[in-house]
């Protein structure tokens, strides 16, 4: 039987087999999360949208399931529950067995926790060859981007929809909004009616101003930076434990200790 050190170690691992796997299983379950929610805005037949519901509460049930293991893993129960990512797990989970407002959406959010798969990707955009670092700091800004927009796409459906079901018909109309309000841009061709919705647009737009002129620029500083710089680190295959990024010049791996053979 797995111990709670074992689980705890698989569960926030990102560098051995198994590790991987299970964060590769979560990706996969947290974007099918986010595609079920942008089907149901549109008008599908009952079938497909009840197969949709099922498929959706089986997802909650495996993060139900996910947060309960770190939970009993963790050395500190009380510490995990209160962080960040773990009150924001708790109201996903609870405001759907409770019934509350639909805020699947949200899930979105726990993509920050798999950040770290991009170590073992090889980044190359146009001219520019990224080593590791760089590479995570340029998904991190461009997923942070993506789902703060998704984020306050989701918010302004729900909040619009019901009384403005003519300009919010489904999840697009509501996400071409954000990339326009977000932007500054601002076309007058869709907006809302409702005071909530009017104030979700407010901090939209503050939210435009401030952060995509700042990230932009996070992003081109990087960019610039990295020029064409050959990556701190090649492919070098552990046997003993299977890790495959190692520096140019190490004899170790730096996970497990094996003794690494030349290639």
């Amino acid at each position: 039987m797995i111990s709670r050190q074992d689980l705890a170690f698989y569960l926030d691992d990102v560098e051995t087999p198994i590790g991987r796997a299970i964060s590769l299983t979560l990706t996969g379950l947290i974007l099918l999360s986010a595609i079920f929610f942008v089907a149901e805005t549109y008008p599908l037949s009952e079938d497909i949208l009840s197969g949709l519901r099922i498929l959706d509460t089986t997802i909650v049930v495996i993060f139900s399931l996910e947060y309960g293991l770190r939970c009993w893993a963790t050395d500190s129960p009380l510490k995990f529950v209160l962080s960040p990512i773990g009150i924001l797990e708790f109201l996903i989970i609870s405001t759907f067995f409770l019934g509350f407002c639909n805020v699947v959406f949200v899930r979105i959010f726990r993509w920050f926790r798999i950040l770290r798969l991009i170590r073992f990707l090889d980044f190359e955009i146009l001219s520019f060859q990224l080593n590791e670092k760089n590479g995570e700091i340029l998904t991190q800004i461009l997923f942070t981007l993506f789902a703060i927009i998704f984020i306050f796409s989701g918010l302004i459906y729900q909040v619009e929809h019901p009384v403005n079901p003519h300009i919010f018909r489904h999840f697009l109309d509501a996400f071409y909004f954000s990339v326009v309000t977000m932007t500054t841009v601002g076309f007058g061709d869709v907006i809302p009616l409702s005071e909530t919705g009017r104030c979700l647009t407010l901090l939209m737009i503050i939210t435009g101003v401030v952060l995509i002129p700042w990230q932009v620029g996070a992003l081109i500083e990087h960019l610039v930076q990295s020029g064409a710089r050959p990556s701190p680190s090649v492919e070098k295959i552990c046997s003993g434990c299977g890790h495959s990024r190692h520096d140019r010049d190490a004899r170790f791996c730096k996970m497990c200790g094996t003794e690494l053979s030349h290639q």
